[in-house]
């Protein structure tokens, strides 16, 4: 019961408390400048202007054509009156921070009342929006209270009537239509004749937010066609509240209201369409947030926000963020970002991010970054960098960066990164240029090593061997046989080596291999782990020769006489060590060319 108290004094209270404008705003337009401007584009008139009165001028390029030409002298003239002999008053203009935004507002409306009544708690006003210039009723147009968050629109008749409940001294009508110039009236409770045109001291304030959501497939399904028109006649007005309520986006305790509405506490049973949420949104299936959420908002299936995410944002299906992410989102399938996250991300199938990331993503199937990645990628399948990448990746396939990995980059089965500065772990390693270390089975370096080496040591005497990666690193793939008409050896496999660079001639390569012997048959098992360290010198560019001692460490399973006809029966040397089972080791030898 004191729950279900709680909320009935939480709407009442939001529902009839006077609403003020989201943002401050600096006063651009009553700035004075002077200038004495001939035959200059209206493109340049309007930078000269922003840099004298120290603020920016925001509008559409189709505003007006910006090779026009403009003759202009003013001395000691407000802003405001300068664009309105600049434009001979078809532009209108909103100011908000250090903007002040223009768009086309060619024509003028203005409020025709047509009934005015009042009773004991009830103010009801009906009348029409008509056409200054043509006389024409206005459809379609916005007519509103600020203060009470009562709104509606003109239907095909440019007829309205809007009901205000409760005591109010005065009630101030707005009316805002698309390519109009805004107008305001004051009704004051005691008098029922037509009032004069009344100067709404906010007309100029705005407030930036995109129609983000109105784009996408999942506005144009639950937003209405009639809160769609609202958003275009009154784009610049926004409102904060404690509470409001929603069974549906539009049937809201604000009513068409609803999208012009920051919220400390906004419950939604099924989903609700609101401007923002500045404190905790909840709803049964989906949120939809034209401007920023902040704190904590949670929905059953779905999250779409127009501006940026801070706190926590849990979905049980999706999160789409328009702006920035800086807290924790978390969905059971796909969180989007549409510029830069920092924080955590988790998701069921995907994380996906078009700016930069600094954070921690995780998700069952792939991670993805359009720039750069400063953290932690986790993914079943995948983590995809399209540019530079300072942090961990962990996938259980594979990691892509496009740019410079400069962090780790941990995989079941392969790396690629365009330039690897940092570790690389995977079955196979792919780099075009790198000056990290990769460890796989196989790494390739696009314009690393691509070595071919030919040797002999004391075992077969005819080896050839690719080495590629860097000399941090660098992986071989060799095979080899003994040429001999008694004592045949045949034999093939994968080892790593490094190099110690003295100078250009100059260089220690200590290298560990594992090989398979082949002796004839199929039968045994016969491995042979071996380490060398070589000496290399540099005769000239693309020719090197080595050679050095080394020592191998021998296992088979095979008994004496195994090896078939013509090939050598004794792998070990007369001197050589014995090891518990069937291990021997011994001292040999290595030495060759390297080409490339």
């Amino acid at each position: 019961m004191n729950i279900k108290l709680t909320l009935l004094f939480l709407f009442l209270y939001g529902t009839s408390q006077a609403q003020t404008s989201v943002n401050r705003y600096q006063q651009n337009l009553s700035k004075r400048v002077s200038f004495d401007i001939r035959q200059e584009k209206v493109s340049s008139v309007l930078s000269k202007m922003s840099k004298a009165g120290d603020f920016y001028f925001a509008y559409n390029g189709v505003l007006f054509s910006q090779d026009s030409l403009v003759n202009l002298n003013v001395r000691n003239t407000p802003v405001r009156d300068v664009l309105d002999k600049m434009f001979d008053g078809k532009v209108d203009y909103k100011e908000n921070a250090e903007y002040i935004i223009l768009r086309y507002a060619v024509n003028h409306l203005t409020i025709e009342p047509e009934n005015i009544t009042t009773a004991e708690n009830l103010y009801m006003i009906s009348g029409y929006v008509v056409d200054t210039q043509t006389g024409k009723k206005v459809k379609q147009a916005s007519v509103y209270e600020k203060r009470l968050l009562q709104s509606t629109l003109t239907d095909n008749d440019g007829f309205f009537k809007l009901r205000f409940k409760g005591e109010h001294k005065e009630v101030i009508l707005n009316a805002s239509k698309e390519t109009y110039r805004d107008t305001a009236l004051v009704f004051l409770a005691d008098i029922t004749i037509k009032p004069e045109s009344y100067d709404d001291p906010d007309k100029e304030k705005g407030t930036f937010f995109s129609n983000a959501i109105e784009d996408l497939g999942i506005g144009r399904f639950f937003i209405s066609s009639a809160q769609r028109f609202q958003n275009l006649n009154i784009p610049n007005f926004f409102a904060n509240t404690p509470f409001q309520a929603s069974f549906t986006p539009g049937l809201s305790s604000h009513g068409m209201m609803s999208s012009r509405v920051v919220n400390k506490v906004s419950l939604n049973v099924l989903g609700g369409y609101t401007a923002g949420v500045d404190g905790f949104e909840m709803a049964g299936m989906f949120n939809l947030t034209k401007g920023d959420a902040r704190k904590f908002q949670a929905a059953g299936l779905f999250n779409v926000v127009g501006g940026s995410v801070e706190g926590f944002q849990i979905a049980g299906l999706h999160n789409d963020v328009r702006g920035k992410l800086d807290g924790v989102q978390a969905a059971g399938l796909l969180n989007v970002i549409k510029t830069d996250a920092k924080g955590v991300q988790i998701a069921g199938i995907a994380n996906i991010v078009s700016g930069n990331m600094k954070g921690v993503q995780a998700a069952g199937i792939v991670n993805i970054v359009s720039k750069k990645n400063d953290g932690v990628q986790i993914a079943g399948v995948g983590n995809i960098n399209s540019r530079d990448s300072r942090g961990v990746a962990i996938a259980g396939v594979g990691n892509l960066t496009s740019g410079t990995s400069s962090g780790v980059q941990l995989a079941g089965l392969f790396n690629y990164a365009r330039n690897n500065k940092g570790f690389q772990l995977a079955l196979i390693n792919f780099s075009d240029s790198s000056t990290g270390t990769s460890l796989g089975l196989l790494n390739f370096v696009g314009n690393g090593y691509h070595k071919i080496s030919i040797y002999a040591n004391e075992l077969t005497n005819t080896n050839v061997a690719y080495k590629t990666g860097n000399a941090n690193l660098y992986n071989i793939i060799f095979a080899g046989k003994n040429f001999s008409d008694s004592s045949r050896v045949e034999t093939f496999g994968l080892g790593f080596g490094h190099d110690f660079v003295f100078n250009k001639r100059l260089s220690l390569a200590p290298e560990l291999s594992f090989q398979y012997l082949y002796l004839g048959n199929w039968k045994y098992g016969n491995t042979l782990t071996k380490f060398q360290l070589n000496l290399q010198i540099q005769l000239f560019k693309g020719f090197t020769i080595f050679g050095g001692p080394s020592y191998s460490y021998y296992n088979s399973e095979a008994p004496p006489g195994a090896s078939a006809k013509g090939y050598r029966q004794e792998i070990p040397p007369r001197k050589h060590h014995n090891f518990s089972g069937n291990n021997q080791g011994w001292y040999g030898w290595n030495a060759g060319i390297t080409i490339f």
